[in-house]
């Protein structure tokens, strides 16, 4: 979007940018001291306006517009005013009340949206401080969105040509002086990424959800208003295969053979080689082969300590893993809380990538303030001595151009919450653990067989022998397990052997941090945007949340379905990522905004054509599935309000019917047993799927 001139001067080389938006050229390095006139630094929320300030000036005065605080530093030749966004303060809007509709344009986000009234005064107090002021910095978040936010403030109400960009990625005084004396030009590769982002969810967010809401009404006559989203809706269908998958599983009886042995008055297990055996009879020969033999002979017995190098220290997603894995919090939760420790000034921009630390970031600083904190002094002079000074962090593969890995800024915290706590803790640990060396674990293994048939058993043990990282992260040290000393050839006497009856086991219940994995597995949405979009699909009632996990309900299912049949692109992860990547490449300056947004207007024309031809049957679908209407052939399940596919069933519960007789024969191989005792043991089972279950209580038995 820009490109580069140098201007040259007998005494220093400073690098011109021309701004391919405005036609006119500032300064790439300029400190906001040397700007003569009026300025106004524009923040992101209110909290870091007022940490801003306090880096700028010991001398600033508060000032009130309405209820809301903006501050003011005052010399001989500058002023220079701080004031706060609360987040985006303009959206897309249009007049045009049909589909498809293309025109659109920028509106202050209180004219769009009666719940962002609050926003209002906040646009009124930039628009006349802008109105006073020469110059404008976009102090906003270091990415994509703060790009936006600031921008269209500086281009509705400002000048562009006078503007200018703060990078930072923390809140801490000193980094915050240190960017405001290198003020950058405004960054117009991130802008135009974040406008074509917000454009295309925008046009494909409207005209499938007025297309849906369309084909209600025909059917019904009702205005019900249905949402669909580019990211949104392939996160949805993958939600919805897992729990279809789940409704339609039956557990197999499987058998788990265990030996119990016993060395020198030391009793430890070994398990069958080839568990799962799928057959009782075949299971049974096996236990009494190794009862017969009264001992297993040790075929191998092997020793090995393996390094386990730290992890990195986090980005966004890792945090969210590990916050879900280890206080069951939901990625949302995560991220809002480590929004508000950063807006205290208490870690770093926490919606990064990058799993690297800065070299430029002063580690034994950040260190002895921690230290300051008593749960960290201790662990901070233990890692001192182990590492004898000398701090080389451990870094991940991920980069992030824009911010580096969440480290603590050392700041002492006041007055967290047990939450707040629990989220800090965790990234002053990781941060300390990238530092520490590698923890040594003692793995052995042991394999042993039976001297008649060579049925071969396998045991093992874990022990920590140095704890490493792990003294100061210790949420992933394995369990210890001590295995007694065997020499090869050796004897085993043996105690016990025990069958044990399981059953396969259905695909495990989706929480929401699942869902963020597979997003970022499968690379649709941001690390900032994920968490939102996955509890969007929530408030829309699309999904609802149990104690086990998420579940899909009929509404989200008759969306999906819908989808999947009419709008099959709209569901697809390919399309979604080739958007992300155009996203991308518009950052890059490899594609303009433009390109993309017509692109994405031709692929909306088409599958809204295809729609249209079908709004009747895609109207009456969905109005049984927000059961508003009755006028079609129910399924025979008195709890299934779906249609009738074949055999008085629904499609769902039809192959759930199919599923439960083909599956009869294998139950019987591995079981032998009737079909109705099939049925009733699969009826007391929790783990047989919601469909099987309909079935068999409604029309097997």
């Amino acid at each position: 979007m820009y490109s580069y001139n140098y201007k040259t001067t007998n005494k220093t080389h400073t690098r011109v940018t021309h701004n391919s938006h405005t036609g006119t050229s500032v300064q790439a390095k300029t400190s906001i001291w040397m700007l003569r006139g009026p300025v106004l630094v524009i923040a992101e929320k209110p909290k870091a306006a007022r940490r801003i300030v306090e880096a700028l000036s010991q001398h600033f005065n508060t000032r009130k517009y309405g209820n809301i605080s903006y501050y003011e530093i005052r010399s001989i030749s500058q002023v220079i005013y701080v004031a706060s966004a609360v987040g985006h303060l303009y959206t897309l809007h249009t007049e045009l009340r049909e589909y498809p509709v293309f025109e659109y344009k920028w509106v202050p986000a209180y004219i769009a949206d009666e719940e962002k009234r609050y926003t209002r005064i906040y646009l009124e107090l930039l628009s006349k401080l802008a109105h006073e002021c020469l110059y404008y910095v976009n102090a906003c978040d270091y990415d994509i969105e703060g790009s936006v936010i600031g921008y269209l403030i500086i281009k509705f109400h400002g000048d562009e040509k006078r503007a200018f960009r703060a990078k930072f990625s923390s809140l801490v005084h000193s980094e915050l002086r240190s960017s405001f004396e290198n003020l950058m030009p405004l960054d117009y590769n991130m802008i135009e990424s974040g406008l074509c982002r917000h454009e295309l969810d925008w046009i494909w967010g409207i005209n499938v959800s007025r297309a849906l809401t369309r084909a209600v009404f025909n059917a019904t006559k009702r205005k019900i208003t249905l949402s669909a989203g580019r990211v949104q809706t392939p996160t949805l269908k993958f939600i919805t295969e897992r729990e279809i998958e789940r409704a339609l599983f039956i557990p197999l009886p499987q058998y788990m053979i265990t030996v119990k042995l016993r060395k020198a008055n030391r009793v430890f297990t070994a398990e069958f080689t080839e568990n799962p055996v799928y057959n009782i009879n075949s299971a049974n020969i096996i236990k009494s082969t190794v009862l017969r033999d009264k001992y297993l002979l040790v075929r191998e017995y092997t020793t090995e300590k393996r390094k386990l190098t730290p992890p990195p220290p986090f980005n966004l997603s890792d945090l969210q893993y590990e916050a879900a894995r280890i206080f069951g919090f939901s990625p949302m939760k995560t991220q809002k809380i480590a929004e508000d420790l950063y807006l205290e000034a208490l870690i770093s921009y926490p919606r990064t990538n990058s799993q690297k630390l800065p070299p430029t970031l002063n580690y034994k600083e950040i260190l002895q303030k921690l230290s300051r904190i008593s749960k960290y002094e201790a662990l901070i002079s233990q890692l001192i001595r182990e590492t004898r000074g000398v701090l080389r962090p451990v870094e991940g593969e991920k980069e992030d151009p824009a911010h580096p890995a969440i480290y603590p800024t050392g700041n002492i915290p006041q007055n967290l919450t047990r939450e707040q706590w629990a989220i800090y803790d965790l990234i002053v640990r990781r941060f300390l653990a990238a530092f520490a060396p590698s923890a040594i674990i003692s793995y052995t293994r042991a394999l042993l067989e039976t001297s008649s048939a060579g049925y071969k058993f396998t045991c093992s043990g874990v022990i920590v022998e140095f704890l490493g990282w792990l003294t100061y992260y210790p949420y992933h040290i394995p369990s210890t397990k001590i295995l007694p000393k065997l020499a090869r050839a050796e004897r085993i006497e043996v105690v016990n052997v025990v069958v044990r009856e399981s059953y396969t086991r259905p695909p495990a219940k989706l929480k929401k941090i699942d869902v963020l994995k597979w997003m970022e597995s499968v690379e649709i949405g941001t690390e900032s945007t994920r968490a939102p979009i996955i509890e969007k699909l929530f408030k829309r009632n699309y999904l609802k949340n149990t104690k086990s996990g998420i579940e899909i309900t009929d509404l989200g299912l008759g969306v999906v379905e819908v989808i999947s049949r009419f709008f099959p692109e709209l569901t697809s992860i390919d399309l979604t990522r080739k958007f992300e990547q155009l996203i991308s490449e518009v950052k890059a300056s490899g594609k303009s905004r433009l390109q993309v947004i017509e692109e994405a207007k031709g692929v909306i024309k088409k599958l809204l054509e295809n729609f249209n031809q079908q709004i009747n049957n895609i109207g009456t679908l969905l109005s049984t599935r927000l059961g508003i209407t009755d006028s079609y052939v129910k399924c025979s399940i008195p709890t299934c309000r779906r249609e009738v596919h074949e055999n008085s069933l629904c499609k769902y519960h039809y192959e759930a019917l199919k599923k439960l007789r083909d599956s009869y024969e294998e139950w019987y191989q591995r079981k032998n047993i009737t079909y109705k005792e099939y049925l009733r043991k699969l009826l007391n089972m929790k783990s047989t799927g919601m469909f099987i279950r309909d079935v068999i209580e409604h029309v097997e038995l």
